[in-house]
């Protein structure tokens, strides 16, 4: 602040009146100007992503770098730089790393989570590194940690939710079976290492990833909303005939044949244009109620409710109301 009220009074002119040969005006030191207004969030995010993928930088560094850089990504004006900044393959490099910890891997999911988030433009800019694969293996009760799963739900929910290619990569990539055991908290693993094959059930006390695979399902199956058609004023009444008539047409006679359909207005390059443009790659319901009845996911919303799998610590407890809640949606 000193630095910046020295520079006014040597750059101020005193009622107008000069009172000998001037120095020349000094530029305002950038730091100075850093300091007072602070640093622009493109900044920001390139110095945090900086000290994230740098293996030298101290753990606890890098895990506070994370968590800037994921409220810098709450604003959807930052979460679409990341394509114009290349951030998107640093940040998926994470989370494959085999260097990268378990605490690493769990801020980046919810970097991801929270950037995709109600966000297409997003969503198909990461969509473009294939990335449904390396996410639905993070749904493995192998994942030991179940924070760092429920993140991936979370993740997933960010991507998959308004996205019908997202859905697509994730039917392909086996997610609906991933998803399913995650709902049963009933994990089939192969073990082809051993003399014979053999199939193990790996059981998931943790009823957390349940809840928000079940909340992740619900939101697939809501049907798109269509349009509100706005209503049309009538045409002018013929002369001779009683004027005053307000009411309104909600449906208009369709046009004449001859008569050329009207444009629809220009789609401009936004967050959202994509689904402007392409209404129907929002609509995740048929894919989802397909794979509801095809992949057994309607049998295993069944057996969750029936025959609950116990959860908790010593696995006490086996009935949850929120968990019950979601799956009756």
């Amino acid at each position: 602040m000193q630095s910046l009220l020295r520079w006014g009074i040597e750059n101020s002119n005193d009622g107008g009146t000069t009172q000998g040969p001037q120095e020349p005006h000094r530029k305002l030191d950038p730091e100075v100007i850093d300091m007072i207004l602070g640093k622009p969030d493109s900044e920001l995010m390139k110095e945090a992503l900086a000290i994230a993928v740098d293996e030298k930088c101290e753990e606890e560094e890098r895990l506070q770098a994370l968590d800037n850089f994921e409220m810098l990504v709450e604003h959807i004006d930052n979460a679409n730089d990341l394509v114009k900044m290349k951030m998107w393959e640093p940040l998926q490099g994470l989370l494959t790393s085999s260097s990268s910890s378990d605490e690493i891997k769990r801020q980046t999911l919810w970097i991801i989570g929270t950037a995709l988030q109600n966000n297409p433009a997003a969503q198909i800019s990461y969509l473009a590194l294939s990335p449904v694969e390396d996410l639905v293996a993070f749904l493995s009760p192998s994942v030991r940690s179940a924070k760092t799963r429920s993140k991936a739900v979370y993740a997933l929910s960010g991507l998959l939710k308004h996205c019908a290619p997202a859905v697509q990569q994730f039917g392909d990539a086996d997610g609906w079976n991933k998803l399913k055991a995650a709902l049963e908290g009933v994990h089939p693993v192969s073990y082809l290492a051993l003399p014979r094959s053999s199939i193990v059930i790996i059981l998931d006390s943790d009823i957390a990833v349940r809840r928000k695979s079940a909340f992740l399902l619900n939101s697939l199956l809501i049907p798109t909303t269509e349009p509100v058609p706005r209503p049309v004023p009538n045409p002018p009444a013929p002369s001779g005939s009683p004027s005053g008539d307000t009411s309104v047409t909600l449906h208009p006679s369709a046009p004449h044949p001859t008569q050329e359909p009207e444009a629809s207005g220009p789609v401009h390059p936004n967050s959202h244009s994509s689904m402007l443009s392409d209404p129907s790659s929002v609509s995740t319901s048929g894919l989802a109620a397909r794979a509801l009845e095809e992949q057994g996911l309607l049998q295993a919303l069944i057996n969750a409710l029936v025959s609950p799998v116990p959860y908790g610590p010593d696995g006490e407890s086996d009935e949850d109301a929120e968990f019950e809640e979601k799956i009756f949606k």
